[in-house]
């Protein structure tokens, strides 16, 4: 019995290891394009959710560390993960005092540039 419980440990553990290993980034083109601010989903992926969504934010850049660029809004401070827009090449010069507008996804309660203007 000892022997089939052991086994039973092994399968389930192998049987849920792909939920313990990491998810390939999320590539917004696949699922559509920016149009005049707007996002124009193309069908290819599912429907915005909570865990990610689609938006632009903008405000002044007060910090730039590595890819996390903070943004100072009318409210609140906001940093967000630029990478995907350097990837892109689509960040322009990302400099202290540059008001930006950036479009791109939240995901999982950070927000992804995928372009800065």
């Amino acid at each position: 019995m000892k022997h089939f419980y052991t086994v039973l440990i092994v399968l389930l553990f192998f049987g849920f290891a792909p939920a313990f290993a990491d998810q390939p980034p999320y590539v917004d083109t696949t699922c559509g394009s920016w149009v005049n601010d707007a996002w124009v989903p193309n069908g290819n992926c599912p429907a915005d959710t909570p865990d990610l969504r689609h938006d632009t934010v903008s405000g002044t850049i007060t910090s730039v560390s590595g890819h996390l660029v903070t943004l100072q809004q009318a409210t609140r401070t906001v940093v967000i993960n630029d990478q995907p827009a350097l990837d892109n090449k689509q960040s322009g010069q990302v400099a202290v005092g540059r008001i930006v507008v950036a479009h791109g996804f939240w995901q999982h309660g950070t927000f992804f540039a995928t372009a800065i203007y």
